[in-house]
């Protein structure tokens, strides 16, 4: 994971970011009860305190301990406890045991956070002849602090969602309503477009290089796919009807039950939904939210459609402005009426794999992205628990196409007819 060499950001505007991003995962956690902070609830989630810990490591590992002659962490052995998959940074705990570390406790990691921040403003405040690559450093970890930010809201969901007494993480509130809005389709020009990020501003290695692609004319859904929609979908069997499906995600939705999406109940006849704001009946003009790959490619063959291409989703996002449901809304569910962005991740057809003439960086930060490039599907557009920060056209973020427990969405697309 890397900044576009062409992006020099400016150190005094780091220092706010580093402590605007330091402060949100302190809010998100600041509900939190200790025993809350240690839930891992499978071996794809990760425990709050488990977040915490590992993104104030990231800014240790690759920060002061190559740039601060004579640096000293409060405990050796954090590294192997709160290193993730950087083989290159050296061993690690196994990730489906993350759970089970009790000590450190929360009052050490809080701690371990604030002294790994006193290091990193005393670090940017030094006038120093690598300033530039310090600001870029910096920046690079507190995008890797938003994106733990997405998952420590998830992660905290799934966990939850196995208590029987349903606890809320933030108060019920109202549910928002909404009319329908009716489905329709926009159509796009077709021919060699330019996607991929242009080297302003921050991305990741992934987004780049800036490349040349053949976009065969097509139409896209003018919003993502709602609850009433998917309603639909389950009442017309769905669930049940095998040639809808790919070979996988029929072997995927029989093995492991699925009959709606994540979260989802009937009770009283009426279908229910289990959300950070508790258990609340489902909203049907919301976005469907909580679907694999395999459900989202099933209900497009259903709807006589199928899912965009990234290129397609890009080429349309670009003149569209960033607004929308975001981590900073507080919501932490999609909201009706939703548009081009935020509340859901949408799918695309897309496989995750290098742009043309990708190169990952050298050393162990190198390894964030490129290592991933396989069997994983490409998703646009941020949810509502991701940071509005982290949004741009070009932003890929990817998935198995069996996992669900993230805000995981869809918008319909056509061929140009």
């Amino acid at each position: 994971m890397r900044q576009q060499a062409s992006h020099r950001p400016d150190i005094s505007q780091t220092g706010v970011l580093f402590d605007r991003v330091r402060t949100q995962t302190r809010k998100l956690t600041a509900p939190l009860l200790p025993e809350d902070m240690m839930l891992q609830s499978m071996e794809d989630a990760s425990p709050a305190k488990w977040h915490l810990a590992h993104t104030t490591w990231f800014f240790e590992e690759f920060i002061l301990k190559p740039r601060v002659g004579g640096y000293a962490s409060p405990d050796d052995r954090f590294a192997f406890l709160f290193n993730s998959y950087y083989v290159q940074a050296g061993p690690r705990h196994a990730r489906d045991k993350r759970g089970l570390v009790s000590r450190p406790g929360v009052d050490d990691v809080h701690a371990y956070r604030s002294f790994v921040e006193d290091a990193i403003r005393d670090l940017m405040n030094e006038d120093r002849d690598d300033a530039d690559e310090i600001a870029a450093l910096v920046e690079l970890g507190c995008h890797h602090e938003m994106q733990h930010q997405e998952l420590l809201v998830t992660d905290l969901l799934h966990g939850f969602s196995f208590n029987p007494l349903m606890p809320a993480y933030r108060d019920p509130g109202p549910v928002a309503v909404a009319r329908e809005i009716p489905l329709a389709f926009t159509s796009h020009d077709g021919g060699v477009s330019e996607i991929g990020h242009a080297g302003e501003g921050f991305s990741y290695d992934c987004e780049g290089p800036r490349h040349q692609v053949f976009v065969a004319p097509y139409r896209l859904a003018n919003r993502p796919v709602t609850n009433r929609d998917w309603i639909e979908f389950i009442d017309d069997g769905g669930y049940d009807t095998a040639p809808l499906w790919l070979m996988d995600g029929w072997a995927a939705r029989q093995r492991e039950g699925w009959e709606a999406p994540l979260y989802w109940w009937r009770q009283d006849d009426a279908w229910w939904t289990y959300t950070l704001r508790g258990p609340q009946p489902v909203n049907p003009d919301a976005p469907v939210v909580h679907v694999s790959y395999y459900e989202a490619d099933a209900f497009a063959r259903w709807a006589e459609a199928r899912l965009p291409t990234e290129a397609e989703w890009e080429v349309a996002a670009r003149d569209t402005p960033i607004d929308g449901n975001f981590l900073e809304s507080d919501v932490f569910r999609p909201l009706p009426g939703g548009g081009f962005w935020g509340d859901v991740w949408e799918w695309t057809q897309s496989p995750f794999t290098p742009y043309p003439g990708f190169r990952p960086p050298e050393g162990a930060i190198g390894e964030y992205n490129g290592k991933f490039m396989i069997n994983q599907l490409v998703l646009r557009g941020g949810s509502c628990a991701t940071p509005r920060a982290q949004m741009r056209p070009t932003y890929r973020t990817f998935f198995y196409p069996h996992q669900r427990w993230q805000m995981l969405g869809l918008r319909l697309a056509k061929d140009a007819s």
